[in-house]
């Protein structure tokens, strides 16, 4: 027995998102409006699969439905924080090319562009290195503004790492991208080049609490640090 799910086309199982925001997604699920705290198309989609194979396997759609709502995102993945400003701050584990352009289309389909997004992105050492300019070419196209960092640079010179993603930036948008070894320091940068109701997104760590360099791991947890910035910032 062959079953359909989709967004866009007929299927047997159908949806359509009516609200998409930072906040969630009301989706309205065959003929039932449903609202949920994961957001973007890609999480309507896995949410859709569920419902599917739920009410295949007898679960009343009703009850499916509750409890859809009542998902929780996984830790690091697109966490965010809004400021006393207005300010938001979005962290996500987003480290291969792939995730980081998903995850920047979604913020765009959210924002109205009247506001900024600023991103923080790095690449880790001891990884595949050809990813590095790919990476930073997705960063420096889909935001506003772009800083280059550290992520975990394990036992390879970070400054390295950095110049090898600075290779990837289109000459149009080179005049975005800043560069700031010290993790911490980029992000404080973005918090101050921030205003109200701009969007800073913090990639690459997500659920991470710590940073590793040289076989060392230090205590680093983005979305702890980027909390107390705003906030020691007055933003």
């Amino acid at each position: 027995k062959k079953l359909s799910y989709a967004l866009k086309s007929y299927a047997d199982y159908k949806a359509q998102i009516l609200e998409n925001q930072l906040t969630g997604l009301l989706l309205k699920i065959n003929d039932n409006e449903v609202w949920v705290k994961l957001i973007g198309s890609f999480n309507a989609y896995n949410l859709l699969a569920i419902y599917g194979v739920a009410v295949e396997l007898g679960i009343d759609k009703m009850e499916a439905l509750r409890l859809l709502s009542e998902l929780e995102s996984v830790s690091g993945r697109f966490q965010f924080i809004v400021s006393d400003l207005k300010i938001t701050a979005i962290v996500d584990y987003a480290h291969t090319p792939d995730a980081l352009e998903n995850v920047l289309k979604t913020i765009a389909d959210i924002r109205t562009q009247n506001e900024q997004l600023i991103t923080v992105v790095g690449c880790g050492g001891d990884r595949d290195k050809t990813k590095r300019p790919i990476m930073a070419n997705i960063a420096s196209s889909l935001s506003d503004k772009a800083i280059f960092t550290s992520d975990n640079p394990r036992t390879e010179n970070p400054e390295t790492i950095i110049e090898e993603m600075e290779k990837g930036v289109a000459s149009q948008n080179f005049k975005k991208t800043l560069s700031i070894l010290d993790r911490k320091q980029a992000i404080k940068t973005a918090c101050q080049l921030a205003n109200p109701n701009d969007i800073i997104l913090i990639a690459g760590k997500g659920h991470e609490t710590y940073q590793e360099i040289n076989g060392v791991r230090h205590e680093f947890d983005d979305l702890k640090i980027i909390t107390q910035l705003l906030q020691q910032l007055n933003k």
